[in-house]
């Protein structure tokens, strides 16, 4: 006997989340991966690249706040309902320590998920190819959550 199949349901949000991230040519441009993604919680790898970098192995400012913004703000996306979306709004950064390895992980959080807007975090470690990591910055923002576009 045939039965109609079942409707396929949403996503669960962590893998729109990794669609999104990995749709935005900025993401695909820092060669950004997913390590971890979970409600709330993000850890993505960026390789160091000579073509980010200020001095041979030594990743420039920009690409460190890229990572911590992405991973805080996805970490945030991960929670909110499905089809909606967030958008960064400000962030601030401190950097640590130079971030000289074979790659970047950087680990996002959700510090208070709201209706309009979440703060989210993200530290950032420089990982040398021994595996020894140095926390290298820490980030703090602010996500808007945009409902879906109705029509």
């Amino acid at each position: 006997m045939n039965e109609p199949s079942p409707a396929r349901p949403e996503p669960p949000m962590t893998e729109q989340v990794r669609r999104a991230v990995l749709a935005m040519p900025m993401a695909r441009t820092l060669g950004l991966s997913f390590e971890h993604l979970a409600p709330g919680e993000v850890t993505l790898r960026i390789p160091v690249q000579d073509s980010f970098c200020f001095q041979p192995g030594q990743l420039q400012a920009t690409a460190v706040f890229a990572a911590a913004d992405f991973a805080g703000v996805a970490a945030a996306g991960t929670l909110l309902a499905p089809g909606w979306v967030n958008a960064t709004v400000d962030g601030t950064i401190k950097l640590l320590a130079p971030a000289r390895g074979s790659h970047l992980l950087a680990r996002g959080r959700v510090l208070q998920a709201g209706p309009l807007l979440s703060v989210c975090a993200a530290d950032v470690y420089a990982v040398e190819a021994s595996g020894h990591e140095t926390l290298c910055a820490s980030w703090i923002g602010t996500a808007r959550n945009l409902q879906p576009r109705k029509g």
